[in-house]
């Protein structure tokens, strides 16, 4: 991935082809020492192809991954629960309103 971003980040500086050496300027300038190997790889991949393109497929192939989270789990939980579920609620308000009862009436205005 940070041979990607150093890649995006020279493409969007205006350099539109980088080389193995634009790219292992950029990571030794925040301490990152590149592998060769994995470099090499990234320019074949990406050697003739037009940026641009590559971007808006994968913006695309993004948009059809799902990523609602657990939202779904803790939905269904208190189905299971029933009664249960209600009582860390009700014991919720009470301890609210114990602590509403300490201040004893005094604002911090007042």
């Amino acid at each position: 991935m940070k041979y990607l971003a150093a890649y995006l980040l020279l493409a969007l500086a205006g350099n539109n082809t980088p080389s193995a050496e634009d790219i292992k300027s950029v990571l030794s300038a925040v301490g990152i020492d590149a592998e060769e190997e994995r470099l090499q790889k990234l320019l074949a991949e990406l050697e003739g192809k037009d940026l641009q393109e590559l971007i808006s497929e994968g913006s695309q192939k993004l948009a059809s991954v799902p990523s609602g989270g657990a939202g779904g789990a803790a939905a269904a939980a208190p189905a299971a629960g029933g009664a249960a579920a209600e009582a860390p609620a009700e014991e919720k308000k009470e301890e609210a309103a114990e602590e509403s009862d300490e201040d004893m009436g005094f604002g911090l205005f007042d």
